[in-house]
């Protein structure tokens, strides 16, 4: 799975999306191919605050950590 940087991007207005717009879910993990992230993250990401868009780029870390 190719993915987004490992780190927390700002976009000068908060916390920057992940999505690198290879938008296709696996339907073996149930992830995102490009972002890493679950359907319900990309869909709340629009009314996450900061602090859960930074505990999502954590989740996306760590499963980025734990690939084959």
């Amino acid at each position: 799975m190719a993915g987004p940087p490992q780190t927390m991007p700002a976009d000068g207005a908060g916390v920057a999306s992940p999505c690198i717009s290879v938008c296709r879910i696996d339907p073996v993990t149930g992830l995102c191919v490009g972002c890493a992230r679950t359907l319900e993250e990309i869909a709340a990401w629009s009314t996450l605050d900061d602090a859960a868009r930074r505990n999502v780029w954590s989740a996306i870390a760590a499963r980025r950590a734990n690939e084959p």
